[in-house]
């Protein structure tokens, strides 16, 4: 294990299910919401235009139901992540209190947006995540240990085992997941690098 602060062992939590594939980022964050200055906020805005009518009152979205209040595991679908690459999409759903996504597979983009910003994406078979929606429906209460080192989820008496992206596993475990704080750690060297460097001017 990491002596590193920043690094990302384990994850638990209860969970909220979000079933069906290719959910894109455009569902997750409106594309309005491209225009914030910062991310501060996000949170309450993700999956707007689905958890909430034209006159403003609440549908039954999974994000709006009282009773996944609180979860900090995401259990998604296939394709999860798809459409375009903003960076909105993960941070919405970090600032919603989402830690770590559980998922039959992931767009390829957001996944590295999502690991950026240190939120572990899981896989494993359809079959699995039909099973964790319906567990999770019927027993929002059941609580989750994701297990990054041990690749498993753990949950009541069972343990079921995930795949991550080998990379992603690696620097979350190293706690070198961060880039933009890794490259500014390194910024005296970048610049004596730089000093070295022939001008072209």
């Amino acid at each position: 294990m990491s002596a590193n602060p920043a690094a990302i062992t384990t994850i638990q939590g209860r969970a909220i299910p979000l079933p069906g594939n290719d959910i894109d980022t455009d569902r997750i964050i409106p594309a309005r919401y491209l225009r914030s200055v910062t991310f501060e906020g996000l949170g309450t805005e993700v999956f707007k235009d689905e958890r909430f009518n034209d006159d403003g009152s609440k549908t039954d979205h999974p994000f709006n139901d009282a009773k996944y209040e609180g979860a900090a595991i995401l259990i998604a679908g296939r394709n999860f992540g798809c459409g375009s690459s903003r960076e909105h999409a993960p941070q919405a759903i970090m600032r919603f209190g989402i830690k770590a996504i559980i998922g039959e597979s992931f767009a390829e983009i957001f996944a590295g947006n999502c690991t950026s910003i240190g939120i572990p994406l899981c896989t494993t078979d359809e079959a699995t995540i039909a099973g964790l929606h319906k567990l999770v429906q019927s027993d929002p209460q059941v609580e989750f240990t994701i297990d990054l080192e041990a690749k498993t989820v753990s949950y009541r008496d069972k343990t079921i085992s995930i795949d991550m992206n080998p990379a992603a596993r690696t620097a979350l475990l190293a706690g070198t997941w961060n880039t933009l704080d890794e490259l500014l750690q390194n910024e005296a060297a970048i610049e004596e690098v730089h000093r070295r460097l022939p001008s072209f001017v």
